[in-house]
């Protein structure tokens, strides 16, 4: 059975956090065309291509205090509307029409992220620490483009 939201939002970087807001996207098989990394080492590549977060969560974070903000914890696409409990290692997602992720791993939170927490306490989304908090890396199964507003769907 599949989950279907939406994109609120697309992310990029010149490098580094927070990501900017922008209306669409192409995506190839290592990430957003135009998005870059700072440290290749823990970030890209063609496992970690695109960084996906729930909306939902980041509200559920500002409740508690944190001045999170879509953008401000790297993910590449902000989604809503999905039960983000059911994104786990190797859901498939569709963002729009195009294309196609498969989920490969939790993400692994560090201090760059830490102004986006009380008292910088960014483990607040580590996937061991808090499961079910943490966003997530995909690995590109179709290229294409997408936009915000576009069907995201779960299956």
């Amino acid at each position: 059975m599949s989950e279907t939201g939406r994109i609120f939002q697309i992310n990029l970087s010149e490098g580094g956090v927070p990501k900017h807001a922008t209306y669409d996207a192409t995506v190839d098989m290592f990430g957003l065309v135009g998005d870059k990394h700072r440290d290749l080492k823990h970030h890209g590549g063609p496992d970690r291509a695109v960084c996906l977060y729930s909306l939902e969560r980041i509200q559920a974070l500002q409740v508690e205090g944190n001045p999170i903000f879509p953008g401000s914890v790297g993910e590449n696409v902000t989604v809503t509307g999905i039960d983000w409990d059911k994104v786990v290692v190797g859901s498939r997602i569709q963002l729009g029409q195009q294309v196609v992720l498969e989920v490969t791993r939790y993400t692994e939170p560090c201090s760059n992220i830490g102004p986006s927490f009380v008292d910088g306490y960014f483990n607040r989304i580590h996937q061991s620490k808090n499961p079910g908090w943490s966003r997530v890396y995909t690995r590109v199964l179709q290229t294409g483009e997408f936009r915000v507003g576009d069907t995201v769907t779960v299956g």
